[in-house]
């Protein structure tokens, strides 16, 4: 579960980026967080992954409560979280297995655990026959996909995707949105971060919106996208 609970978060300029907000994603949610450009979703993330800190409120994720959370444990804290980013971030001197496999290996998992789980997450996003391959002669598509194995290969509870799909065209879009769906149908918290009003009418489900730093709605959408 999630509980995000009267945040508010001030710079030190005076701005404010975050008045006031509540939020609970229960276990097994699909949930959205949208708004255009300076609505706040961004730095939500980034309290969300205890990149920032709150001006005031209090974050429980799995929990954890992220404000009583010591400096030293932030790192396995945050490798408890599948996290993808719209740039991908893969590592471009190593093949698709190697980049999926580096999760696993900072964590100290064994040789036989990375020979057996890496084939099957690279099956679940449809990359199978691409293991060998490195990034950067993948298309935008293929590439998110394989930052979401990586992402999800040490079984994460919660994914937190930030603008997943904002180096891709449309068509891949949906394609990666379907994919989080499927996900999610397999137990997975998803949360994903967008500004992509299309995306959302799109796919529907839970929509939280922010608009200028306040939560301006919280509903469920109905989508058009079949066989999700």
């Amino acid at each position: 579960m999630i509980e995000i609970s009267n945040i508010s978060k001030t710079y030190e300029n005076g701005g404010k980026a975050l008045r006031d907000i509540n939020i609970t994603i229960e276990d097994g949610e699909f949930v959205f967080i949208m708004g255009r450009s300076g609505s706040g979703k961004s730095t939500l993330l980034k309290l969300m992954l205890k990149e920032a800190e709150p001006t005031s409120g209090r974050i429980v994720i799995n929990d954890m409560d992220l404000q009583k959370m010591p400096r030293r444990y932030v790192p396995k804290f945050r490798r408890k979280l599948g996290v993808v980013f719209q740039d991908f971030r893969l590592l471009q001197d190593r093949n698709v297995f190697e980049n999926v496999a580096f999760a696993q290996r900072v964590v100290g998992a064994s040789s036989r655990s990375i020979r057996e789980s890496v084939p099957r997450m690279l099956k679940l996003v449809g990359l199978s026959s691409k293991y060998k391959m490195e990034p950067q002669k993948l298309s935008g598509g293929e590439q998110q996909r394989v930052a979401i194995a990586r992402a999800l290969i040490n079984r994460p509870e919660v994914l937190l995707a930030d603008e997943p799909t904002g180096n891709l065209d449309y068509q891949n879009a949906i394609e990666i949105m379907k994919l989080l769906k499927r996900i999610n149908r397999r137990g997975t918290t998803v949360v994903v971060v967008t500004h992509s009003q299309e995306l959302v009418d799109e796919i529907g489900g839970r929509v939280i919106t922010l608009d200028r730093g306040r939560l301006v709605s919280d509903e469920v959408r109905g989508g058009h996208t079949d066989e999700l």
